[in-house]
């Protein structure tokens, strides 16, 4: 049956139902293997939230509930197979993925950041994206280097 011949309240849940998907960056997918694992169980939680709102005996309700975990089926299963899982480097010599690396500021605030894939980046935890500005200029560099950003000098202290 069409939602023009239900009541008006269906109309706006069916408009409610489709969730545009969430964009996938052009980036090549790096993770850590911390970032694959959280991968997986963010689409396990998905997996959970969709068979609940399956079990919702209100269609309308039922398919509102539905929205957000089906959107989050399509995007974490793409991730996931997408992932290019990295292993931890070899050496400490050079800002590599998956280092963690302190560097100080011109203005002396010393940071420290893990360059991590691009979904299990979080600035506040102290993970940044390898695709991040910060990132891009770190990669590749060793201790004592000295990077410009912003007009600002980083330096870098430690790699771990």
């Amino acid at each position: 049956m069409s939602v023009a011949f239900v009541k008006e309240e269906s109309a706006e849940t069916a408009a409610e139902t489709h969730l545009p998907d969430r964009p996938v960056s052009p980036h090549p997918n790096l993770v850590t293997e911390s970032g694959f694992k959280a991968l997986e169980r963010q689409l396990q939680e998905a997996k959970d939230a969709y068979e609940a709102a399956n079990a919702i005996e209100d269609v309308n309700e039922r398919r509102r509930q539905m929205a957000g975990p089906v959107r989050d089926l399509r995007y974490l299963a793409e991730r996931l197979r997408t992932a290019q899982l990295i292993p931890p480097p070899a050496s400490n010599d050079v800002v590599a993925f998956a280092s963690t690396v302190t560097f100080n500021r011109d203005d002396g605030r010393v940071q420290t950041y893990r360059i991590v894939g691009e979904d299990e980046a979080d600035p506040k935890a102290g993970s940044i994206s390898y695709v991040s500005p910060v990132a891009r200029l770190l990669m590749g560099k060793a201790v004592g280097d000295v990077v410009t950003m912003g007009g600002q000098e980083l330096e870098i202290e430690k790699i771990a």
